[in-house]
Formats: C-alpha cells, structure tokens, sequence
C-alpha cells in the first residue's frame, strides 16, 4: 500500500498543477463562447487540431526516450544536451519547411482572412517553443521536482490567460488573441525552464545516446500521429459536413463550422477525465520504472489498474450524468454560464468522449510492457490500426449522427487501440489484471449514465450516489487476496 501511496501523492501534485491550469484554462471556455461565434470558434479547434499533429512531429518521441534512458543519474546530463541538440536542429528543419508550405497548411486550417498569416507565425512560435522545453519538464519529473512542474505548467496557463483578456478586450482582437497568448506563455514559461534546468546541459553531445534515444523515440511518431488522428480528425471530418446533411439533422441555417464549434465547446467538458489521465500517466512512468525490478511488480501494476478504473468510473458518473447543469454554471459576477446556450447542442457528446479519455487511461497503463521491454516499435501498428478505426467510423457514421457519430468514432478507436497494447503487454511483461472488476466497473458507469438520461436531477443524483458506491465495492473486492 505504502507504493500505491506514493503513486497517489505523485498523481496529485501533478493532478494539483493539473486541476489548477485545467481549472484556469477552462475559464477560456466560456470566455471563448460568449466572444466568438461558433462558426470561429470552429476554426479555433481546426488549427488546434493541426497543432496536435504537428507537436508530435517536433518533439520526435524524446520526452519519453529522455526518461527511459536518463534514468541512470550519472549519464543524464549527456542524454540530456544530445536530446536538446537534436529538438534544436529539428526545430529549425521543420519550422522553415512549414514557411515554405505555409499557403497549403492555411488551406488545411481553413485559416484565411487579414490576420492569417500573423495567426500563423505565432502557430509556429508556439510550436517551437513548447518543443524546446518538452525535455527540460521530463528532467524535472525525473529528478523528483513536481512541484516546479507544476508551478510552471500553472504559471503556463495564468500568462495565458491574462494575454487572452487583455487581447481581447484591451485591444479588440479576435481569433488572433487566443494564438497569440499561447504563443508568448510558451515562450515565457520555456525560457524559465531552460533556466532551472540549464546545469544539464554541462553534458556533451553523444553520437550513441543519439541513435538509443531516436530508435527508442522515433517509433512514437506514428504513434503519436495515429493518436492525433484519434484526437482531432473528427473536427476537420465535421468541418466537411454538407449542407444537407447538415439540415437534415439540425435544421436549416446551421452550418459545419457551427457544429464543429459545438463539437469543439462541449468536447471540453471530458477534460475532467483527461486531468485524471494526464496526472496518472505524468506519474505512472516514473513510478513503474523505479518498482520494474520488483519481484512483486506485476502485481503492483494490477492493482494499480483496478485503483485507475475505480476513479475513472466516479468522474465518469458524476460529469455524464450531470453534463447539462455542468455546462449551464453561471460565472460569477457575470450572465455568461461555463459554455454558452449556443453550443448546447454539443451535449450529447460527452459521455462518448468520457468513455474515449477513460480508455486511454487503459492504454497508458498497458504501456509498462512495450516500455521496459524496448517494444516501442509496436507502438506505430497500434495507433495505425485505431487511426483506420477512426477514419471509418467517421466515414460511415459523421453523415448519419454528425457530431455523435465522431464521438463514437474517437471511442471507438481509443478501446481497440487499448485492446492491442493489452495483448502486447502480456506477451512481452505479463500482468495478472483484474478484467472481470475493469468490465464490471465500466457497465455499471456506462448503465447508470444510459438509466439516468434525461431524468430529473434528483433521481440522477441517487443513481450518482448508489453506482459510486457499487464502484468502490466492486474494487475493494477485486483488491482482496485470494
């Protein structure tokens, strides 16, 4: 139990800086759709949705390749100028070729009109930037310093924000604030990080740490791509909804950039469920690579898993069944609620994209076995075959259900993608998970959800309490020894 304490208390420091940048960067949310039209804010989520792709390109895979190899303290300072060096030069490489098909990469964005090109120059910025730091912040996990991670991730998201307004209503800018005051924060909080962590760089360039770390890294490029295409395709698919189509399932006068900003808004009410994945995996590769040698390390990673599971399904409950009161907070001082009225539309996505975050939840778990055994170059099949589920199940469901059908294209794709990585992992680190509790939890979250829709929150509220409980149960048993 004392290990499990210490994934907790991990968890939650980085959860902490998580919760709070989250908790501050959804302020946007509301922001965003009181100020701009869901039409803009469609494009928003389209060039974020580039953006996703495109980071994976820049970082390369190294944030994972510098914590596997710069565990061993006394060559970290080497691995760690190699990996700078090279997001330096990769940096450089690819910004100038996106300058050079800059016009293409616009038309994919849907990006046009008098700010465009300036849009774009922070978008490369950014970019950079947040390349450039992506190894620093793996040191900084690695040597056991959240709470600088997480005062600089939160630091992050407060400049961000308070660009974001002054931008806005400071000096009248539209779309070009929200690129703007990204780009300025990444370049701030970078230079910071360089700064705490620029003893490291007292190492010298090693042509051998260089070819370790791209053949263990590189193999997360696709992997990453095929991920991004599981995030953010389902914006540009919808983007490319007809006009008929379009009619037929939410009337006349709606247009694709309209439903993508309703996709784009209410997609982020997940991110509750994103946090937990997000500082359960910033937490999980540190942890199973300090407990890997363990002669009781398979069962630890067991019980782990059943522990994940059993929070999952708590925000799984209380955020599917209580979307629309989530959605309709008011913000105090203010008539604006958490996403504005026009976006409502969007609601029905939510528990689909819950059920997506929660099975990549699964995924990050099941990665112990291709991370300790070197098997990331399984990692690229894996995504492929989840970016093919997830370009079919657009296909064929986006023109029949719209944005419901891209949600349960993006959940889809997550469970097979979980599914594969699983089979994987017993093959190469076999774990004794508890399948029987994991598919027991889910349905009762998923039943409740389904039993709950559209019923008054009082009765909500009683099926929240009774399947929370019937969560925890079904988890202390499954934690019992047998």
């Amino acid at each position: 139990m004392s290990r499990l304490r210490e994934l907790l208390s991990d968890s939650l420091v980085y959860g902490l800086s998580g919760v709070v940048a989250r908790f501050l960067n959804y302020l946007l949310v509301p922001l965003y759709t009181g100020v701009f039209a869901p039409g803009e804010y469609g494009v928003v989520g389209l060039v974020y949705g580039a953006v996703v792709f495109l980071n994976v390109v820049y970082t390369m895979g190294l944030e994972s390749a510098y914590i596997r190899h710069a565990a061993d303290r006394d060559r970290a300072p080497d691995v760690f100028k190699t990996l700078q060096v090279l997001l330096v030069g990769a940096a450089l490489v690819l910004t100038s070729a996106l300058v050079v098909g800059e016009p293409w990469v616009r038309d994919l964005m849907q990006l046009d009109g008098p700010t465009a090109g300036r849009i774009f120059g922070w978008v490369l910025l950014m970019l950079t930037a947040d390349a450039l730091a992506v190894v620093p912040f793996a040191e900084l996990r690695l040597a056991g310093r959240p709470w600088w991670f997480a005062g600089l991730k939160t630091l992050h998201v407060a400049l961000n924000i308070g660009l974001n307004l002054f931008c806005i209503f400071g000096l009248g800018m539209g779309i070009e604030a929200v690129f703007l005051s990204n780009a300025l924060a990444s370049a701030a909080v970078g230079t910071v990080v360089w700064v705490r962590t620029w003893p490291m760089l007292g190492g010298r360039w090693r042509s051998d740490i260089a070819r370790e770390a791209l053949w263990f890294g590189l193999p997360y490029v696709p992997n990453g791509i095929g991920f991004a295409v599981n995030e953010v395709l389902d914006r540009f698919w919808i983007s490319r909804m007809d006009a008929d189509t379009l009619a037929v399932l939410y009337g006349e006068g709606v247009t694709a950039a309209d439903a993508t900003g309703w996709y784009n808004a209410c997609y982020k009410i997940g991110v509750f469920m994103l946090l937990l994945v997000q500082m359960f995996r910033m937490a999980w590769q540190p942890f199973f690579m300090k407990h890997a040698a363990s002669a009781d390390a398979p069962d630890l990673f067991a019980r782990v898993f059943t522990a994940f599971n059993a929070g999952a399904a708590v925000i799984f409950i209380g955020v599917g069944l209580f979307a629309p009161e989530i959605a309709a907070i008011r913000i105090p001082g203010t008539a604006s609620t958490l996403i504005d009225a026009r976006y409502w539309a969007g609601l029905p996505i939510v528990p689909w994209i819950l059920a997506a975050y929660w099975f990549q939840g699964w995924f990050v778990t099941f990665s112990v076995g291709v991370f300790l055994k070197d098997r990331t170059k399984r990692l690229p099949f894996i995504t492929g075959v989840g970016a093919t589920v997830t370009v079919v199940a657009n296909a064929v469901l986006v023109p029949l259900t719209g944005i419901t059908g891209a949600a349960v294209a993006s959940t889809a794709s997550a469970l097979v993608m979980a599914v594969l990585l699983l089979a994987d992992t017993r093959k190469s680190y076999p774990v004794g998970y508890a399948a029987g509790p994991a598919l027991a939890t889910l349905g009762l979250a998923v039943g409740v959800v389904w039993a709950g829709g559209g019923t008054e929150w009082p009765v909500r509220a009683a099926l929240a309490l009774g399947a929370c409980a019937g969560t925890g149960l079904i988890a202390w048993r499954a934690s019992v020894p047998r």
